[in-house]
């Protein structure tokens, strides 16, 4: 080892001894006759003392250092007469009598600090320098610990990690996929994995019955924060279970990542089915950090003459405690939050419960003081409070409602990212129609099983069906999904035919699976977490781009390479694609 220490392991019982270290120059701080340079690795920092003791040799040397040379340091460690109890180098310093450059370095594009002065683009653009960084690095650094932590609570329960194909076969349900093409059959195509469904499904027909991997997916989709072309899962499987042996399985692997990587017990993992979840939050993944319930209004709002209610399918509101002193300003600005095309509110109406026991709304024309009474009765409001209120169709509305809540609880600094609410969801519908095809599709996959007592639906009222389908919330965000699957070949087939699938189109894409339940298929199931999601939810970060080393952008390049790119024509002829004029 060219080291014998890292930069970030010395203190006060070190003093005296000789030792080498290598890194990266953080800063130089020429005081004249004396010089200190903070040398960093990936451990630590430790400050190099050079000074009229030291040769002129090294102190020209140590005079023409430049931000990000590596260097190799030998010296005496000595203490600090200034120390830094904030690192746990503080205390020490390395007198240097001898100094090698084993690499210079130009003059970096940003600031190579925890704050740094780089824009995001030109960040990713040189993401090598920022993985240099404290906060980046420590992200990565965690995300180690909690694949660590997942691999050993899972391989305890006698879970068995296997890798399964990475090209495989496009499938027309779920996102797009990413396809490639096969030089040695012109004309066919790979599809990169959207998940591992079906392989780990064929793993349990094979007696494999708890099975685990961490593996990369791939969906070709629009991005966001939350969202990357490829993004890795904690895929598993289990045999002869029932949906509470997944539940509790899994809910206990979510205790031990937090409190191992953490430090923290998570107190309760309430369930709530799905229904209940949009008529309360609006949304199928409720962040239960703070209430701000909906509150369904129609009962006491139609029949007032007030044409945007009566006209309404749902009418719905929300408490917000304390906003009761919001200005007129601060109200239109909310209004016109809520108006954005991403959101398509068309106005809002509220009401101040004053601190005085009034309420006044901006309705008053339509509604008396005894009319409001009742809606302060139902939201439960105090004085200081503001009702908060959206009407229109029943499902648009709960979504507005939903934005609007988050909003509200994010102003009013009810989503702390140090306090952790987790939730299980359940009873989703099996399917959901699509206006655009006319057809249903699942809402999962069609592997879900239906409840059993439900599957006499599906030929009167498809839409009423639930699934055995489960998500794991963690702060209104999913990190984890699954369900019990379908182990029998007649049920599979039904679920097809409901999905619009022929009998061939069902043997041509999924034949392999139908035939291998003939051959004694277990009742199994299983879920996927989102790995990058749940590593941001641990570093409190609203993107995962900073818990993946390398991520793309959200046109789903990769700047710093320059990916994707046009390839040479020899390669397009011998895939045997045609370029288009």
């Amino acid at each position: 080892m060219l080291r014998t220490h890292t930069c970030g392991e010395l203190n006060i019982s070190n003093l005296g001894q000789t030792v080498t270290l290598c890194g990266w120059v953080q800063k130089s701080r020429d005081l004249g006759g004396t010089t200190f340079i903070d040398v960093r690795d990936r451990y630590g920092l430790t400050q190099i003392l050079v000074n009229t003791d030291s040769s002129a040799d090294i102190r020209e040397q140590a005079r023409n250092l430049g931000r990000e040379f590596v260097i190799k340091v030998t010296g005496t460690v000595l203490e600090r007469t200034s120390k830094n109890l904030k690192i746990p180098t503080g205390e020490i310093e390395i007198s240097v009598s001898e100094i090698e450059i084993l690499n210079g370095s130009k003059i970096p594009p940003f600031m190579i600090e925890d704050e740094t002065d780089g824009g995001e683009e030109l960040r990713a653009k040189y993401r090598y320098l920022d993985l240099r960084r404290n906060p980046i690095r420590n992200n990565l650094v965690m995300r180690h610990k909690l694949a660590q932590e997942v691999r050993r609570y899972l391989s305890d329960l006698d879970f068995i990690e296997v890798e399964t194909p990475v090209l495989i076969k496009s499938t027309p349900e779920g996102a797009r996929d990413f396809v490639v093409p096969s030089r040695m059959n012109p004309g066919e195509f790979y599809a990169l994995p959207q998940s591992p469904q079906t392989f780990k499904q064929l793993l349990m027909v094979s007696g494999f019955d708890r099975y685990f991997q961490i593996v990369k997916c791939f969906r070709d989709e629009d991005l966001r924060a939350d969202r990357q072309p490829e993004f890795t899962q904690i895929d598993c499987e289990m045999s002869f279970i029932t949906q509470e042996d997944i539940l509790n399985v899994f809910e206990g692997m979510t205790r031990h990542l937090f409190n191992h990587v953490k430090g923290i017990t998570l107190e309760s993992f309430p369930r709530m089915e799905y229904a209940d979840a949009m008529r309360l939050y609006g949304s199928d993944k409720p962040d239960l950090r703070f209430g701000m319930e909906f509150v369904e209004m129609n009962d006491l709002v139609k029949g007032k003459n007030f044409g945007v209610f009566d006209n309404a399918e749902l009418v719905v509101a929300i408490n917000a405690k304390g906003c009761a002193e919001y200005t007129r300003k601060q109200i239109d600005e909310l209004t016109e939050w809520l108006k954005r095309p991403q959101i398509g509110a068309t106005g809002l109406i509220y009401a101040r419960h004053n601190a005085d026991g009034t309420i006044k709304s901006s309705v008053d024309k339509f509604y008396d003081e005894a009319a409001l009474a009742e809606w302060s009765k139902a939201l439960n409001t105090e004085p200081g409070d503001m009702i908060l209120v959206l009407a229109g169709a029943k499902d648009k509305v709960r979504k507005q409602m939903n934005e609007l809540r988050l909003e509200i609880g994010g102003r009013l600094g009810l989503r702390d990212k140090n306090k952790f609410a987790p939730l299980w969801v359940v009873d989703f519908p099996l399917l959901e129609w699509d206006e655009e095809t006319e057809r249903y599709h699942a809402m999962h996959h069609p592997f879900t099983s239906p409840k059993p007592e439900d599957i006499a639906l599906l030929d009167s009222n498809p839409g009423a069906v639930r699934a055995n389908a489960y998500d794991l919330v963690i702060n209104g965000t999913e990190i984890g999904g699954g369900s019990i699957r379908i182990h029998d070949k007649k049920l599979q087939s039904l679920m097809f035919k409901h999905l619009g699938f022929s009998p061939e189109e069902a043997q041509k894409q999924f034949g392999f699976l139908m035939d291998a339940f003939e051959f004694g298929a277990p009742p199994h199931g299983g879920i996927a977490f989102g790995f990058d999601r749940l590593s941001s939810i641990f570093a409190g970060l609203d993107s995962i781009r900073d818990v993946i080393a390398f991520p793309k952008n959200n046109s789903g390049r990769d700047v710093m390479i320059d990916s994707p790119s046009t390839i040479a024509e020899a390669q397009m002829n011998e895939l045997k694609i045609k370029t288009t004029a």
